[in-house]
């Protein structure tokens, strides 16, 4: 089974990278692509932990996008992670985190919520990746909300009280810095950014002017519909398809069994097909 996108401790999950590949293994996984938000600081230790269970690890990333004033994210797959202008590119993006978790807490404490600076920065294993979901945690911890899903829909989402516009990468700089490093640029699920039918044409269409490789088909706990809608589109627009979890912690319903994607519709052309091909063409 494959799985080519989940989260560590690196970024907003809530195992460490050695423990998301013996988890991924114990469920049947066979190929995974550990793609933690803007950082690749976890393939060291994933790959360790691959080798000796001889799983295969494909190197991943999932980046933050800025697209017509909405955050969309872009998987970027088996790419070179000591490619020092996608490094750049990560690292510019990591940098405005921390005053964007400033700003979403000063919101909060205005709405009678205080700490949730301090706080998200206690729940997160990596501070300087502390997000919107570390938030929603202490927020849930803190008796505020019952959920995640509940956090983002009466504070944190876009347009409501706590939130905070942010420009991430732009999707031409980040399509450009994973294929100059060799990779492949997904859209990471498609099916959960409420664009409009227009809109989600607009986005494929340039996504795939810019050189972008593929959706992903299926995502986290996506049903049978949803894999086959988007694998019409990924025909429609050439594009190749994808598979992952989006993995996070246990328990999390929002998120797909680690390591144990469904198959795709038969009419799709799988991404990991083209693994180690768009290196040597670059």
């Amino acid at each position: 089974m494959i799985d080519l996108h989940c989260h560590s401790t690196i970024s907003d999950g809530a195992l460490s990278p050695a423990e998301v590949v013996r988890l991924a293994h114990a469920n049947g996984c066979t190929m995974l692509a550990l793609t933690d938000h803007d950082h690749t600081g976890g393939l060291a230790a994933a790959r360790a932990e691959a080798d000796a269970l001889g799983l295969k690890l494909i190197n991943g990333v999932e980046v933050s996008v800025t697209w017509r004033q909405r955050t969309i994210h872009i998987v970027g797959l088996d790419f070179d992670d000591a490619d020092a202008p996608l490094q750049n590119l990560l690292a510019r993006v990591r940098s405005g985190r921390l005053q964007r978790l400033q700003a979403i807490a000063d919101k909060l404490a205005k709405k009678g919520i205080d700490g949730a600076y301090e706080g998200a920065l206690a729940l997160a294993a990596n501070p300087e990746m502390a997000s919107r979901t570390h938030v929603a945690e202490y927020l849930i911890q803190g008796g505020h909300v019952r959920n995640k899903a509940q956090a983002f829909s009466k504070y944190l989402g876009d347009g409501k009280p706590a939130s905070v516009a942010h420009e991430w990468a732009a999707l031409e700089d980040c399509v450009a810095a994973i294929k100059g490093a060799g990779g492949l640029a997904v859209v990471a699920h498609p099916m959960r950014y409420g664009l409009s039918a227009t809109a989600k044409r607009n986005l494929f269409a340039e996504f795939k002017a810019l050189g972008g490789d593929g959706i992903e088909v299926h995502s986290g706990n996506g049903d049978k519909n949803d894999r086959l809608n988007y694998a019409l589109l990924a025909e429609r627009f050439g594009f190749l398809a994808s598979a992952g979890s989006d993995f996070h912690r246990r328990g999390d319903h929002s998120g797909g069994i680690l390591g144990a994607c469904p198959d795709l519709p038969p009419q799709c052309k799988p991404v990991w097909a083209h693994f180690g091909q768009a290196r040597i063409q670059a």
